[in-house]
């Protein structure tokens, strides 16, 4: 396709099918709102069905939202979510795997079960997923892959090592799928936020942790609100964004 002919922005998000992880978190469930309120249809993933609801996700009653059970450190499984999640609404053309997990830890403190743990659902399931679906959004011509990271892969943050180092490993996700992928009407980007309020993380964080220069923390709804700007720019690739407010200026 010559320059003048290619799509500069996505034409229509309506009949866009989204995977995402984690929608029962405060991220995860803003950005899965975001999606269905923008036209998307979402599969997305919970640790348990029996305790999801999907109305409680999607309260306009849509009809675009399925929930499937998965464990993000059971690799198997998450082949065979990625292959099933074409199923419901059709081929996958969004990935967001927003999933994760942050104990914090002092250096001293990290076993290797938890190194191990914290690598795979932060850093191994993301690759499995983005390995399944990628091929079929190249062979396609469209498809939008935005990893969430944290600021700590910059900084290293306050939750300790392990996570710091699985949410820098995405970064390099980025950079090889990215550079692979542009050519095929495909992007590769991740987001790094800090301090996002109604999280998980946040009830672990220490007292030592200043508020950022905005003066309060993050909302779940502008992260979701920067995913949707992302996943609708053609040109935006390879690129990890800072959500931090203006914590690590840069």
């Amino acid at each position: 396709m010559a320059d003048d002919e290619r799509p500069t922005s996505e034409p229509s998000r309506e009949g866009r099918v989204a995977l995402v992880t984690g929608v029962t978190g405060g991220i995860g469930r803003a950005v899965t709102r975001g999606l269905l309120d923008a036209g998307y249809a979402v599969v997305g993933t919970v640790r348990d069905r029996s305790r999801a609801s999907t109305a409680e996700l999607d309260p306009g009653r849509t009809g675009r939202l399925v929930l499937v059970e998965a464990d993000m450190t059971d690799t198997e499984r998450l082949h065979a979510v990625a292959e099933a999640a074409a199923d419901p609404f059709g081929p996958v053309d969004v990935l967001l795997p927003i999933a994760g997990v942050g104990d914090v830890r002092a250096l001293d403190e990290i076993s290797p079960e938890d190194w191990e743990r914290t690598l795979r659902v932060n850093l191994t399931a993301p690759f499995v997923l983005a390995q399944a679906l990628l091929p079929g959004m190249v062979e396609r011509g469209w498809g939008r892959i935005v990893f969430t990271s944290s600021v700590a892969a910059f900084t290293g943050g306050f939750v300790g090592p392990h996570y710091a180092a699985s949410k820098a490993g995405l970064h390099g996700l980025v950079h090889a799928l990215s550079a692979r992928a542009a050519a095929h009407g495909v992007t590769v980007n991740a987001i790094a936020p800090a301090l996002i309020a109604d999280t998980a993380m946040i009830d672990g964080m220490p007292s030592s942790v200043p508020t950022p220069p905005v003066g309060r923390l993050g909302r779940p709804d502008e992260v979701a609100q920067l995913t949707l700007a992302v996943l609708g720019n053609a040109y935006l690739t390879g690129q990890v964004l800072l959500l931090e407010g203006g914590s690590r200026p840069s």
